[in-house]
């Protein structure tokens, strides 16, 4: 998403280099990589930083962010959510349609166009790939690895809990009781898919078999 802020740290590019190993050592034409967790657990910048790291041994891997693929806006999400019910909030608040024909176009190797949430304007935008420049793909976001024909899952295993400290500097959200009704019930919807994992990133960023 155009706005987003992003925390690197070592720890984040030293678990891109293993997750990069496992990669190469399982490799498919047309691989994607998926990597789910938690508000505040690091997903975006653990792909941007194996986006970096398969760059520097020489694929082009194409970040592809599933926050953009909400069926409601970032500014209109909090009263949706609250006219549903905290039961609403989930894996099917993805556009999924859109989000597995954005891979078939990866697969595919077409030009394609996506959606692109700019957080500052509250715009959504369109941003044209072509994929047929691209060697594999890099989904992230909450839900991102209960997506289907995925080669390669990652699974953050750190808690909402854990993350407060990053939630209040990213400051993407008011942090108060109805945040943390949505984050408990994001944690349930995430703790779901996770026995989909492939690989799991410890709370000390160690990443090991799932």
């Amino acid at each position: 998403m155009l706005g987003d802020v992003l925390l690197i740290e070592e720890k984040h590019k030293q678990a891109a280099a293993r997750i990069a190993d496992y990669i190469l050592d399982n490799r498919q034409p047309g691989t994607i990589i998926a990597i789910s967790g938690e508000s505040g657990s690091g997903k975006s910048e653990l792909a941007h930083c194996l986006g970096r790291e398969l760059k520097d041994r020489g694929f082009a891997a194409k970040l592809v962010h599933s926050d953009n693929y909400y069926l409601t806006l970032p500014k209109d999400r909090n009263d949706w959510r609250k006219a549903h019910g905290a039961e609403a909030i989930g894996l099917n608040e993805y556009d999924w349609a859109r989000i597995h024909q954005s891979l078939e176009d990866f697969r595919r190797g077409r030009t394609a166009q996506m959606p692109c949430i700019d957080l500052i304007t509250g715009q959504v935008d369109t941003l044209t790939t072509d994929f047929s420049q691209m060697d594999m793909l890099v989904l992230d976001g909450l839900y991102a690895i209960a997506a289907k024909n995925v080669h390669v899952r990652v699974f953050i295993d750190l808690t909402y809990h854990e993350t407060k400290k990053a939630q209040l500097v990213r400051g993407k959200e008011k942090v108060d009781d109805w945040r943390m009704t949505v984050l408990e019930q994001e944690h349930r919807a995430v703790a779901s898919i996770k026995d989909k994992a492939d690989l799991i990133v410890t709370g000390s960023y160690e990443v090991k078999p799932a």
